[in-house]
């Protein structure tokens, strides 16, 4: 899609995962297995914070991370990987991506600012760059992920305004490109 084609789109999505995590899990070598869960990672509703990010995420207010606090990630992205590598269904989790998101190409939205209403008001953000996959990929994933992700590893974001999100129905408005 164009990039004329892309601004004013509105279209129903389906918010599939929601991640905060208060602390980094994927410390140190990928053969050495993450570090367990501490918390609740996958809430049910999240809240962010313009410029700051998603608040009790590891990347809340962290000065490096302003322009790239909230990551995206297509649900499709994820399928596909699995296609490609003849793999069964890929826990969302693992991805470590923020938000997982069904029904849009998220990778496309790279400069581009955006919103998402899940029912409590649009939240603005801003696509960066991209979020590149990792080595880490292949441990918990499923072995080629890393490769198999490039290109497809969704999007780093800046939120621009305050507001929550939930799981489930949501509709994404594409305001322009930055």
């Amino acid at each position: 899609m164009d990039e004329e084609a892309r601004v004013g789109t509105v279209a129903p999505v389906t918010i599939e995962l929601l991640l905060a995590s208060p602390r980094s899990r994927y410390v140190g070598r990928p053969s050495d297995g993450p570090e367990p869960a501490t918390d609740d990672e996958t809430p049910d509703r999240i809240e962010l914070r313009a410029g700051l990010g998603i608040v009790g995420d590891r990347y809340f207010a962290r000065p490096a991370h302003r322009g790239a606090s909230v990551t995206l990630l297509a649900a499709e992205s994820l399928e596909t990987v699995a296609r490609l590598l003849g793999s069964g269904v890929l826990d969302p989790a693992a991805a470590r991506r923020n938000i997982v998101l069904r029904g849009v190409d998220v990778d496309a939205l790279r400069g581009f600012e955006f919103s998402l209403d899940s029912g409590e008001g649009p939240v603005v953000l801003r696509a960066n760059r991209p979020a590149n996959p990792c080595a880490w990929m292949d441990v918990v994933l499923a072995p080629g992920a890393f490769r198999a992700m490039r290109g497809r590893g969704g999007v780093r974001c800046e939120p621009l305004s305050d507001g929550a999100l939930t799981l489930g129905p949501a509709v994404l408005s594409v305001e322009g490109a930055v």
